[in-house]
């Protein structure tokens, strides 16, 4: 499966890195007696199992293949709704008559509908059973292989495809007799994966830039899931028994018709929220680069938030996997993703241009932002918590910061798994 790739001494640091992580996981553990080697040692098998297997075996990889297919897909089924309720500025039709050649989208009008349209699918997929079946297959596993309770392991699947919010909901009546570990693991896991409806946003913010992004991202949260278990316990290490397994997900909609209008209301409020948030993060980076713009050049260049947040993430980036002279920039989109919002990372590595990056570095950063992990998101986290399960909220408050830590290590672990692999590997997710 792995001849013939190239191996290199950025792969084997990529190794040191996962051991390093782990190493700070236990510096700030709560109980440094009690080191889970057996689920740190089965949550890292897992993330390269599902590395190899989704990437280095030729079915697997040539189904991976047309995942690209489902967002060209999902795109022109978008765009045929937001044509119609739009008009050109929902289908990109004026593009032709202001300009030469083919203008960026009008973004809210038509990237962020692909949002309710994801939302919408999802929900009848779960009515249907299939998503269900699929969240708890993965259930099953995490139960299986790292002797997770059958309420924790439920919400850490179904963070694989659903929101941090949404999830929880499925052991709703769980929430309250849940450890502090337990509650840790669920946070974390919301943290260091990407919602489905989100998901696909982003994979069409890198089409072209790197092989099969829509992929790689599913991938990447997939990784991150026994990670942000493995992370959790470190930091949490569990002394009690987990929480028994529902019988039936505390989840359900009456019909077809009330899964597509429900599905598509959150996918709303989702767009909503996103437009918000990235309006304000975006006009609080302006101001606080202007800011910055009084004080004289650093090296040559004007400084800015950015590259102050790439030099503090660079070690961490580099500890990865990614080489040197790129750690500082990679670690830039990672202080973006951590201060601001994933949302705005992954349209700045959108801009970096095919030569800006090497293709190596460009796929480790995406796995390594793929998470929610960031200060917005501790509110919402927070306050959707709360709303589910109140009498835990002072749980849930004094676990917020060492969840954003959690989340964001998770997402470095896929990072660093992906830099320990050969790159050839995951650049043949292209065909």
């Amino acid at each position: 499966m792995l001849a013939g790739y190239e191996w290199g001494w950025d792969n084997a640091r990529a190794l040191v890195g996962i051991a390093m992580i782990y190493g700070v996981c236990w510096l700030l553990s709560e109980k440094r007696g009690l080191f889970p080697w057996r689920i740190i040692i089965g949550a890292t098998v897992m993330q390269f199992v599902f590395a190899l297997l989704l990437f280095g075996v030729p079915v697997v990889r040539g189904v991976l293949f047309h995942a690209n297919d489902v967002v060209d897909g999902l795109q022109a089924a978008t765009r045929a709704g937001t044509g119609f309720v739009f008009g050109y500025v929902g289908d990109n039709t004026a593009g032709a008559e202001l300009m030469d050649g083919t203008p960026p989208p009008l973004f809210f009008f038509q990237i962020l509908p692909i949002v309710i349209v994801v939302a919408a699918l999802s929900a009848i997929l779960w009515h249907w059973r299939i998503l269900r079946w699929v969240t708890n297959g993965f259930a099953y596993i995490f139960q299986r292989t790292m002797g997770l309770g059958g309420a924790t392991s439920l919400a850490v699947s179904a963070n694989v495809f659903m929101g941090m919010t949404e999830a929880p909901v499925l052991i709703r009546p769980y929430i309250k007799g849940m450890t502090r570990s337990e509650l840790l693991i669920m946070m974390t896991a919301g943290f260091a994966t990407i919602a489905g409806s989100v998901l696909v946003v982003y994979g069409s913010f890198l089409e072209g830039k790197m092989a099969n992004p829509l992929a790689q991202l599913l991938t990447a949260s997939i990784m991150a899931a026994p990670a942000a278990v493995a992370v959790a316990l470190t930091m949490i290490p569990e002394t009690t028994e987990g929480t028994e397994r529902m019988q039936e997900p505390d989840f359900n909609y009456a019909s077809t018709m009330d899964a597509f209008s429900t599905g598509a209301t959150d996918g709303l409020k989702i767009v909503l929220n996103i437009a918000t948030m990235l309006i304000a993060a975006l006009a609080l980076l302006w101001l606080v680069n202007a800011g910055l713009g009084v004080f004289p050049d650093v090296f040559g260049a004007p400084l800015s938030i950015e590259r102050v947040l790439g030099w503090i993430f660079a070690p961490l980036m580099y500890m990865i996997g990614v080489p040197m002279g790129e750690a500082a920039q990679s670690g830039s989109l990672m202080g973006v993703k951590t201060v601001l919002t994933e949302f705005v990372a992954f349209l700045q590595l959108a801009e970096v241009p095919a030569d800006g990056m090497d293709p190596r570095t460009r796929i480790i950063t995406a796995h390594a932002i793929c998470g929610f992990a960031n200060f917005g998101s501790m509110g919402i986290l927070i306050g959707g918590l709360s709303i589910i399960e109140p009498e835990r909220r002072d749980d849930f408050l004094s676990l917020a910061w060492r969840t954003l830590l959690a989340g964001t290590l998770a997402t470095c672990l896929s990072g660093a798994v992906v830099g320990a692999l050969p790159y050839q590997l995951f650049a043949g997710a292209a065909g």
